[in-house]
């Protein structure tokens, strides 16, 4: 367990993770604000970017990355307890593309060359 008290050991995901709860405490500690002025500010943001997705637009961080909406066709699946085929519907999955620098950032000493948008 990590002695930081804004992430949580995940063993699903081999290593901590980062929580809305936890954000929310780097915010009001990083801005010296309030947890709950705090937690207004992460909740405008992310529901922004839900917002935006939901509207078909592309949200890009410069230096961070950018989110979008990909579209999955629909399939023919099968269920996995009586093997029998099943109709997957069409979906809109979002999709997080890291940019340049936060691969960077988290990678010192490699460097990334720019990508194509895709």
């Amino acid at each position: 367990m990590t002695s930081d008290p804004t992430v949580i050991d995940n063993e699903e995901s081999k290593g901590p993770v980062m929580t809305k709860a936890g954000l929310v405490d780097e915010v009001a500690r990083s801005v010296h604000v309030t947890k709950k002025q705090a937690e207004a500010i992460v909740n405008v943001v992310l529901d922004s970017i839900v917002e935006s997705l939901r509207e078909g637009e592309k949200i890009e961080l410069r230096g961070f990355g950018s989110f979008r909406i990909r579209s999955r066709k629909s399939r023919m699946g099968r269920n996995p307890k009586t093997g029998a085929k099943v109709e997957v519907p069409s979906k809109r999955i979002p999709y997080f593309k890291p940019g340049k620098e936060l691969k960077e950032l988290i990678n010192p000493g490699h460097t990334f060359e720019d990508e194509d948008e895709e």
